[in-house]
């Protein structure tokens, strides 16, 4: 790897996690969060558990089924993955579930780029794939949806929608209308940069939009805390906008102004550190948001695949 090492290569302390019950008392929905790492979502049916995203590694997903046996001895029976980036996926064979979820987009994107996906964050986030040794190879869904699909953890119903192109072009959301929870996965952050290197910008405002018609009480993050009252939900989705606003609208400033994508990625710091250089990830997301929105802006829809090798040159050119 080139000397210029990733921002994410030196975030090595150990994150405190935090594992709580969101909704009304008794929900049976519960967060697990990690001070800006990836989220898992959990809600306990009458007969079974649905987990919602699997972390990165089985070392990191024994630490959700932990807590989970904390609550409940329920079998977890479904894991749904709200979309595919390595950090949430590789961990799910740790959960022994009956279904692995993903939306039928998602499933395309493990087909085209699954193994570069993995090379590339793998080397992004040494971290969090400590225990790598126990990956058993990628993730494969058992099954897949193309708009929508329901789920019944005995009878308790669960909501399971592609509601539109953001973070990737496959993003779904898992929905509880019992508790008026949502998971939203990477859709939404809260004081977390959003990644946005296989994003669809423009597609991600409306999506937003739709995300906001759900009558939500409480709602979690892909990174974050979770958002407890509905007050705290709007915060959080108004706050993932305006993150999106700034960063795209300063890059596409700057490709449509014939400048270069080190001159934007500059313009771009320049604009968003004031309000979001301390939100987590920040600085490590940054080139490839840049290089992503500039993509977008110059009507390049469909995102360029990342391989550790791009990462590596991309991060020195930028940085340098």
């Amino acid at each position: 790897m080139n000397e210029k090492k990733f921002a994410s290569t030196g975030d090595m302390r150990e994150k405190r996690i935090s594992f709580t019950e969101i909704g009304a008392p008794g929900s049976g929905c519960y967060s697990f969060t990690a001070e800006g790492d990836p989220n898992s979502g959990v809600i306990i049916g009458d007969n079974c558990v649905l987990v919602i995203d699997a972390q990165a590694t089985p070392i990191l997903a024994q630490k959700v089924i932990a807590h989970i046996r904390e609550v409940t001895d329920k079998p977890i029976h479904h894991l749904a993955l709200t979309h595919y980036h390595a950090v949430r996926v590789l961990g799910a064979c740790a959960y022994h579930a009956q279904n692995i979820i993903m939306s039928d987009l998602s499933r395309e994107y493990v087909v085209e780029r699954g193994q570069q996906d993995w090379d590339s964050e793998f080397a992004r986030f040494p971290r969090l794939f400590s225990g790598h040794e126990d990956i058993p190879g990628l993730t494969w869904p058992t099954v897949t949806f193309s708009n929508s699909m329901t789920l019944y953890l005995g009878g308790r119903v669960v909501e399971l929608h592609k509601i539109g192109r953001g973070h990737t072009a496959g993003d779904m959301i898992v929905y509880v209308p019992d508790s008026q929870v949502m998971f939203a996965g990477d859709l939404v952050e809260y004081k977390s940069a959003c990644y946005c290197g296989d994003a669809h910008f423009t597609d991600w405002f409306n999506t937003l939009d739709r995300l906001s018609t759900f009558d939500m009480q409480a709602l979690l993050p892909g990174r974050g805390d979770a958002l407890t009252t509905p007050k705290m939900v709007a915060e959080g989705i108004k706050l993932t906008k305006e993150f999106l606003s700034v960063l795209y609208g300063s890059v596409a400033d700057s490709a449509q102004g014939g400048k270069t994508l080190k001159e934007a990625f500059d313009a771009c710091n320049a604009t968003m550190r004031p309000a979001f250089g301390d939100f987590a990830i920040f600085e490590h997301c940054q080139p490839f948001n840049v290089s992503r929105a500039y993509d977008e802006a110059r009507g390049i829809d469909h995102p360029t695949i990342w391989t550790a090798e791009r990462d590596s040159e991309l991060w020195a050119a930028l940085n340098g």
